[in-house]
């Protein structure tokens, strides 16, 4: 039996992960990006200082790009106070997580940790590795020139006498190099037709210098850009009128490819309906995997209300998780139902609008007897205040004490004033969600959250999901940020 400490701990390090999946530091619909730092900043320092070594195990989870960063910038900060076994095992983690991320991110790492003087031996060696398993440094200097000179010259890795070298560090304007790529970059500076061989974001600078016309270089540059890119850029392209530009929706992520759904005007959406609920319904499916048809009878409730339309910064994050959450569930389940917090129906035509009537529409899920209840809210019941922690408790003690039907909140917005995600009620367990993507894994992260199961368990599924990472890490991480 757990004791009243490991309960504690127990506690502590689901409210962090919580917060490690949602909280970016950036604004949210109720709260500032100043109120966000500061409450997160306490939750690493609290985390570090009491429990180090589950600390780390959460870099295993799956918390956002931003935390990991900070795990494992504080991690190396205060490699003198880790015993061998800790800096042998948080060595092996750090690797293996920084291989997940974009390079971008970890080229940020590197500054940061550049920024505040960790030059440590195990730093060194983690930056030496990782950017020793990179797929084409030479792609990496052209795309990345600024933060990988700033990255060797921190792990002392300065290529000198090497032709990677002088594009860095001495000669960029020698008259040739061999490496295909390098020449390219130099030939772009004169050559306009040399720009299209080069990664889009590069290309895009020397088509400014050239004075490319907008049109003619997104037409061109078309079949270099990462699937993200050509998202990013499919509207801009429409107005310029360069329609070779098209995103290839059906391999797009599924929260990604929600978001950018409901960026279209509502017309759009109707006139493109076959298009996009395909594209949804294919990208649900890819997640659901094996999983596919296999939970049963499933019911959710979905928060379309005002607040789900987020933060200049995160703009219409929670709705899009909903949407995402809603076409996933679909997948997941044999007999589903999904019920929006608005009333309406037709999902592809969501907006954030109007109050937030959890309970009623909780109400509504429970009558259609579901094995599992999945509710995608930011917890802010408000029509009327607390009707949805009633009626759970009341379900939970009264109707269904045998828990019949499981129920789940998943929460896509941090509350920095609480240092968590906002629950619902004590007896219904919350987990943080970023990316609807991790819903499998977050339901399953949620059994701990319910109290019945104690730091023990915790431990062990922290340490499977640390052997997982370690075991199939990929080489190198991702060449771009193109998944």
């Amino acid at each position: 039996m757990d004791s009243y400490a490991d309960l504690v701990a127990a506690d502590d390090v689901l409210l962090f992960v919580n917060a490690a999946i949602t909280a970016t530091g950036q604004r949210e619909f109720h709260g500032s990006a100043g109120a966000q730092t500061l409450s997160l900043e306490f939750l690493h320092d609290y985390m570090l200082g009491n429990y180090r070594d589950l600390y780390a195990g959460v870099l295993a989870l799956d918390i956002n790009d931003h935390n990991v960063a900070i795990i494992v910038r504080r991690l190396l900060e205060t490699a003198g106070e880790a015993t061998a076994r800790q800096r042998r095992d948080e060595g092996r983690l750090i690797a293996a997580r920084l291989a997940t991320l974009p390079p971008q991110r970890v080229y940020g790492l590197f500054d940061a940790l550049r920024r505040a003087r960790v030059n440590n031996r195990r730093t060194r060696a983690i930056m030496r590795d990782w950017l020793a398993a990179r797929p084409d440094l030479a792609f990496d200097a052209v795309k990345y020139r600024g933060a990988l000179k700033r990255a060797l010259r921190h792990a002392h890795l300065l290529p000198s006498g090497t032709e990677l070298g002088d594009f860095l560090f001495g000669r960029p304007s020698r008259p040739h190099f061999t490496t295909p790529l390098l020449e390219t970059w130099r030939r772009a500076h004169h050559e306009k037709a040399a720009l299209y061989d080069l990664p889009y974001t590069v290309a895009e600078q020397f088509a400014a210098r050239h004075g490319v016309p907008r049109a003619v270089f997104l037409e061109r540059i078309a079949p270099r850009m990462t699937r993200l890119e050509t998202l990013r850029t499919q509207e801009s392209a429409r107005r310029h009128g360069a329609d070779a530009v098209r995103a290839d929706l059906a391999r797009m992520p599924l929260t990604r490819l929600a978001s950018y759904v409901l960026s279209l005007p509502v017309e759009e959406r109707l006139h493109r309906r076959g298009e996009l609920t395909g594209a949804l319904e294919s990208a649900a499916a890819r997640v659901a995997g094996p999983l596919r048809g296999s939970w049963g009878k499933v019911t959710a409730v979905l928060d379309d209300s005002f607040s789900a339309r987020g933060s200049g910064e995160k703009r219409r994050r929670p709705l899009a998780v909903a949407l995402a959450a809603h076409h996933l569930l679909a997948a997941l389940a044999d007999d589903y139902t999904g019920l929006w917090t608005s009333g309406r129906g037709d999902a592809l035509l969501a907006f954030p609008h109007g109050p937030t009537p959890l309970g009623r529409r909780i109400l509504d899920a429970l009558e259609t007897a579901p094995s599992r209840l999945v509710i995608v809210s930011d917890g802010w019941d408000n029509a009327p205040p607390g009707l949805a922690a009633e009626v759970l408790r009341v379900w939970r003690t009264r109707l269904d004490p045998k828990r019949r039907t499981a129920v789940v909140h998943l929460n896509p917005v941090y509350d920095a004033d609480g240092y968590d995600v906002r629950r619902l009620a004590p007896s219904v367990p919350t987990a943080g969600v970023r990316d609807a993507e991790d819903l499998p894994a977050l339901v399953e992260l949620a059994q701990f959250a319910e109290g019945r199961t104690g730091l023990a368990e915790l431990t062990a599924y922290l340490d499977a999901r640390a052997a997982r990472l370690t075991a199939g890490r990929p080489a190198g991480g991702r060449r771009d940020d193109s998944t």
